[in-house]
């Protein structure tokens, strides 16, 4: 169609023979909007206006000044001035809030609105002096001080409320801005990252998409997200999904003859083909969906401001249904997505994560449910503990003036009254501030946002922030082979031609020229022109490989035979080829159609080998000569070739050939059956992929963390066996499953066809390994993992994707990763994290990030938690007792500030380290404060209450100064009140050491030189605190102390460390009254078999396991004796002397991870760090048949060990006189159980 345009180089330079006569050769002869009410036609209608307008496609690249075959020159001139006629391809992204806006929304917090009218009140009545008031007579309270102090007391306080509710929403707002900030900054990186392959100045090259302009030729292919409008020069197979942008799920077919307008926005789902852009950015039709959706955004908030406050609260009705509706929406897209019929209503911005049209997770991700119901159940604790305070504060207050003093109404000492209810107001409201975790959200928001920022250095490019948390809870990761197992770097190393096997590729002289000639046209013309060998970057490196990497390794085999397949792409260019059946998941092959000179066709063919050999029925023969190709020799391929090929883990690639003589006439090429049979074999290769040296390792972890790999590729089963062995997701002489698509589909469907969740539940726990699987095999996988009940605690998948059919899963998994390098602009989209370098240690890094964000969440939890209840049942206590708190409102504000703002920076941005990867998933059960956590915070708490009413109540006694009690309303600061303060705070910066343990870990300095940031907030909170008390006067409610009275102050301070080494060793199993906080789930849905189990089992305590040791050595010494003696025994009596003891393979479990036997005991073992210690209520069981580690957390419960081989049935005492001549074959877990029963 377009050859006449071949050797039509110079389009803007030389006026190529192509120009059509009556188009004006201007740039703007084609005007922005012509071509964008042109792309509003589909269809019939499209080509006919372009007829119209133009003639026909080439008539309209004329008019664009653009060459079908050889692109844009490329000049930056030209490029510009294309910029300005046609715009760029970018759409403007939404206005960013001012930094006014986020201090304006801040200031909306509740608590600080009730603070900030109390300051206002509290600041109008210090200046309002009545006539004649005589002070002694409204009671003794408000006697007691002089008028000028009173005064300036007064006023200093309320202001300086004023003030601290400035700073707080100064920081919330700052918080917020620079939240945004990096939001942007992570949208800006995912839209660099995206690039597009066009053709300019006749070569191909990959560029921005946002600098794709007008008159490029862009080459598309399976997979690509469409950046730009455009029209089809030339298709082969294209399809595309315009669901999008029309609703309509079904995928359109692109053709010159019939439909050649292509969207911006859609998807390439299968084919290839190359377009010119027509429309971009805010011209295409995405972009001005876009553009009136903003238009609508802005236009309702101009009308917001015209209307004024009066309409306001019909627009905050209008907005919450508004929101109701899109709620409704978001539950209705969600259905559709549970059922797989997703429909896609709203236009997808490149690169933009699907925040609109994708209501992304199932459900509130794990870490928020939690932080939500925790929160609320605190908040409603802290206004009771606040509403509490300041009714006793009123009623007391009433009791000492009228009834005890029994002063008489006085209408002068109104004021005064209000003076004192507005004082209790304040301390009522500051209990609440100090009560609710408003730190709560912004702890989560630092701890992700920086944990964000720093896996973008580890290869991660998050999409979705809570995936990241997500990721920490994984117990299931699905990935691919190619590419993220292996280097993807693939190479011919074996083959089998002209009827010999060759372990090694020969000179190509040992196998006959016309059949060499004939396998270098077939790779060269049936592999996408697209993909290229290219010379290496460096001098002495290996060549660069561009496109599919199996291709690559096919081009790669066709230099190695020493030809040049360039050159026979030259004579046969792109648009010569008559037809191409692409590649998809369904066909598991290529084929590309030549047309003959002489009418004849000839078909190229290459696939899997066992599914394309199928459909030879003749090969080529040693000699060059073909002959049939009978079932029992292809059998004998499959046996003597492909599978000692694939056994080593070698990709196995069948090519192939058809002729079509012209005197069988055209044949019907839609029905590719037909076409696809009766093929003649040219050769089978062995594609060798190696496994990434990182990759066992990485895997290692994962099954110490308690994470199953499986492994899901369509690659032979053999191969897959091969690699997954090699990477250790199999290891030699276990039980497990390697399951090819078709058999896993014939498992789990019933004979309806229909598949069912109990016959998915007999297979997943124990499959490894799932081969020559399809999209939708991988997709019902994943449902079948995820909606299984068979195990108490639901699994939360990952999984790995890269081509567009990855999608489906990609949604479905609790995390989807998608492949920056090989994947799809698809898969990504549908993606939570992008591996920017496609390997699978990155998930490792995502794995220990995502768990670092759950324990810096707990860290920060641990340390508010005891800053709440000392500071509230101080406030409480104190205002009850003494008519006063000893912890003023601003002095609050600023304990609120340490614990919420500068401790969620401090707590939320500890680095990871190694040991998160050595205890299995907390799961979705598991309570935010663990019995650990709350015996630090009750045991912390405890010992800071009695240290503060020490003082408080004797503390004028301790240090000889004056009684700070029973202070009338505008007292002047006093010695006593500033101890307690500064003790009170100084105990909270080094307990801020103490919560960087949550696990009863004894050194809590370990690392924290690692954290700059932890080690600059605890110093600047020290200096700042010293300002405060030295130089804070009557604001903060302080007087200056002396070195002596700060010496003490410090080391009250200092023995919170102290004391948390005695709360560390206090075992937590002893103390049952303990319940944990912040589950996911309500207690009441748990049955009430599994509540007691549930308690401990993601309890550590590494204090107890300390004690343990000795037990440990104890044991270990008797179980050696006892080892010793049944080898004595097994000899005497003609046994074999293994018999009885554990099998190798039980030892790699990570229930038993100690390297030697001895040291596997149950009961007393250390598990150090994995959170399973509820795993001793169930008998010891064999894992013969589990990889390092078992399914986590699938430590199966006794009814469904059956699918596991692992039943309660194979357990026997081994030292039993009657079992001493049995065959035991397995044994139990844990030696500990042989050592009780020979006791």
């Amino acid at each position: 169609m377009a050859n006449s345009f071949r050797g039509t180089k110079g389009s803007r330079r030389g006026k190529g023979s192509y120009e059509a006569p009556q188009a004006p050769a201007e740039p703007g002869s084609c005007s922005a909007t012509e071509l964008s009410s042109l792309m509003e036609l589909r269809g019939l209608d499209g080509k006919e206006k372009i007829q119209e307008l133009y003639g026909d496609v080439n008539g309209l690249c004329c008019r664009l000044r653009t060459s079908p075959t050889e692109g844009l020159d490329g000049k930056a001139d030209d490029v510009d001035r294309r910029k300005q006629e046609y715009g760029s391809n970018t759409i403007p992204p939404k206005k960013p809030k001012t930094f006014l806006e986020l201090v304006f929304e801040a200031l909306q917090d509740v608590t600080l609105i009730i603070l900030e009218v109390a300051a206002v009140i509290s600041l109008g009545l210090s200046f309002y002096h009545p006539a004649g008031a005589d002070r002694p007579s409204c009671g003794r309270a408000a006697g007691g001080v002089e008028d000028e102090t009173e005064s300036e007391a007064g006023w200093i306080e309320g202001a300086a409320i004023l003030l601290s509710v400035v700073c707080v929403v100064l920081v919330t707002a700052f918080n917020d801005w620079s939240k945004e900030k990096q939001f942007r900054g992570l949208q800006s990186r995912i839209e660099q990252e995206q690039k597009f392959t066009v053709v300019r100045a006749g070569q191909v090259t990959q560029i921005k998409t946002s600098e794709i302009v007008v008159g490029d030729i862009l080459q598309i292919k399976y997979g690509d997200l469409l950046p730009a409008d455009g029209v089809l020069i030339q298709g082969n197979d294209l399809k595309i999904d315009e669901s999008s942008l029309t609703g309509e799920s079904d995928h359109v077919k692109k053709t010159a003859e019939k439909d050649l307008m292509i969207l911006s926005g859609t998807h390439v789902m299968e084919g290839s083909g190359k377009m010119v852009v027509t429309a971009v950015g805010v011209n295409s039709q995405t972009g001005r969906i876009f553009m009136l959706l903003g238009a609508e955004e802005e236009a309702d908030r101009q009308e917001e401001e015209k209307n004024g406050t009066s309409k306001s609260k019909d627009d905050k009705k209008k907005k919450s249904k508004k929101e109701k509706k899109s709620k409704k929406e978001d539950k209705s897209k969600k259905d559709l997505q549970k059922d797989g019929a997703t429909v896609e209503m709203q236009p997808l911005k490149e690169g933009e994560p699907e925040k609109k049209n994708n209501p992304h997770k199932k459900e509130k991700s794990v870490l928020q449910g939690k932080l939500t119901r925790l929160a609320v159940q605190i908040g409603k604790a802290g206004l009771f503990m606040s509403v509490l305070t300041v009714i006793i504060l009123i009623v007391r207050f009433l009791i000492d003036t009228f009834a005890v003093q029994q002063v008489s109404w006085n209408p002068d000492c109104v004021p005064i009254y209000i003076q004192f209810l507005v004082k209790f107001f304040i301390i009522g409201v500051t209990v609440l501030v100090v009560a609710v975790p408003e730190g709560l959200p912004l702890a989560v928001t630092i701890s992700l946002a920086y944990s964000v920022k720093k896996m973008m250095k580890d290869n991660n490019l998050v999409r979705h922030l809570d995936a990241c948390e997500t990721m920490g809870n994984a117990t299931a990761i699905c990935s691919d082979k190619t590419g993220t197992l292996t280097m993807n770097r693939m190479t011919v190393v074996q083959c089998y031609m002209a009827g010999h096997f060759h372990k090694r590729i020969p000179s190509p002289d040992v196998f006959p020229k016309n059949t060499v000639d004939l396998l270098i046209k077939g790779i060269a013309l049936n592999c996408a022109y697209t993909t290229k060998i290219m010379p290496a970057e460096k001098e002495g490196g290996l060549p660069r490989q561009v496109g599919n990497k199996t291709e690559c390794a096919l081009l790669g085999f066709s230099t190695d035979l020493r030809r040049d397949y360039q050159a026979i792409r030259n004579q046969f260019p792109e648009e010569s080829l008559y037809k191409v059946y692409t590649f998809n998941s369904v066909r598991k092959s290529m084929s590309t159609v030549l047309r003959n000179y002489d009418g004849s066709y000839t078909m190229f063919s290459k696939g899997a080998s066992e599914i394309l050999l199928k459909k030879c029925c003749r090969i080529v023969a040693s000699g060059g000569d073909v002959k049939a190709f009978r079932r029992v020799e292809r059998d004998s391929v499959v046996n003597t070739v492909i599978e000692p090929m694939a056994s080593e883990g070698l990709r196995t690639i069948c090519l192939a050939y058809k002729e079509f003589p012209v005197s069988e006439g055209e044949p019907d090429w839609d029905n590719e059956n037909q076409i696809l049979t009766g093929l003649t074999c040219i050769c089978v290769v062995g594609i060798e992929d190696p496994v990434r040296p990182e990759v066992p390792d990485a895997i290692r972890k994962c099954q110490q963390a308690g994470i199953t790999v499986r492994m899901v590729t369509g690659d032979n089963i053999n191969t897959a066996r091969a690699i997954a062995t090699k990477c250790g997701i199999l290891h030699p002489g276990e039980d497990f499953l390697c399951l090819e698509g078709k058999e896993f589909n014939r498992r789990i469907r019933s004979d309806f066809g229909e598949i069912e969740q109990e016959r998915i539940d007999k297979i997943w726990p124990k499959l490894r390994v799932l081969a020559r699987s399809s999209p939708t095999d991988k997709h019902t996988l994943v449902k079948g993992i995820i909606d299984s009940t068979v195990l108490e605690q639901r699994q939360v998948v990952a999984v790995t994707g890269d081509g567009t059919n990855d999608g489906p899963a990609l949604k479905k998994a609790d995390v989807g990763f998608a492949m920056g390098i090989a994947g799809t602009d698809v898969a990504k989209e549908a993606s939570d994290i992008i591996l920017t370098d496609d390997n699978f240690s990155s998930i490792v890094k995502a794995v220990m990030w995502g768990r670092n964000v759950y324990d810096s969440i707990s860290k920060f939890l641990q340390f508010q938690l005891t800053v709440n209840v000392v500071a509230v049942i101080v406030a409480f206590t104190g205002a009850c007792i003494t008519q006063d708190s000893p912890l003023k409102a601003v002095q609050m504000l600023w304990v609120n500030l340490i614990m919420d703002t500068f401790a969620s920076l401090a707590l939320a941005t500890e680095p990871p380290t190694e040991s998160l990867l050595r205890r299995k998933p907390y799961g979705r059960k598991k309570p935010l404060i663990s019995r650990t956590m709350m015996k630090n915070i009750l045991g912390h708490a405890v010992y800071q209450l009695c240290l503060i009413f020490t003082l408080l109540f004797a503390g004028e006694l301790m240090f000889d100064i004056d009684c700070g009690r029973n202070a009338p309303l505008h007292a002047p600061p006093s010695e006593h009140y500033t101890i307690v303060f500064n003790t009170f705070v100084l105990m909270q910066i080094f307990n801020e050491l103490n919560a960087r343990k949550i696990h009863g870990e004894r050194n809590v300095f370990e690392g924290v030189h690692r954290n700059p940031i932890f080690c600059g907030i605890v110093v600047g909170t020290l200096v700042v605190q010293i300002i405060i008390v030295q130089f804070g006067g009557k604001p903060f409610s302080c007087v200056p102390l002396t070195p002596d009275q700060w010496l003490w102050c410090v080391f009250f301070g200092l023995s919170s460390l102290l004391w948390g080494q005695v709360v560390t060793s206090v075992p937590t199993r002893m103390l049952t009254c303990l319940k944990p906080a912040g589950h996911n789930t309500q207690r009441d849905e748990i049955p009430e078999e599994e509540r007691e189990p549930q308690k401990d089992d993601f309890e550590i305590d590494h204090a107890e396991m300390d004690g343990k040791n000795s037990r440990v050595l104890w044991c270990r010494g008797l179980n050696r004796i006892q080892t010793q003696i049944r080898v004595v025994n097994a000899f005497r009596d003609s046994v074999s002397p293994y018999e009885g003891l554990e099998t190798p393979e039980s030892r790699s479990s990570i229930h038993n991870f100690m390297t030697h036997p001895e040291f596997r005991i149950d009961d007393s073992a250390l598990h150090i760090p994995l959170i399973d210690e509820g795993d001793e209520d169930e008998p010891p069981t064999s894992r013969t048949d589990a990889p390092p580690p078992p399914p986590p957390p699938q430590s199966l419960p006794p009814h469904a060990n059956v699918n596991n081989n692992a039943g309660p049935e194979r357990i026997a005492p081994q030292l039993h006189p009657d079992s001493r001549n049995s065959t035991l074959t397995r044994c139990p877990g844990s030696p500990l159980h042989s050592l009780e029963t020979s006791l």
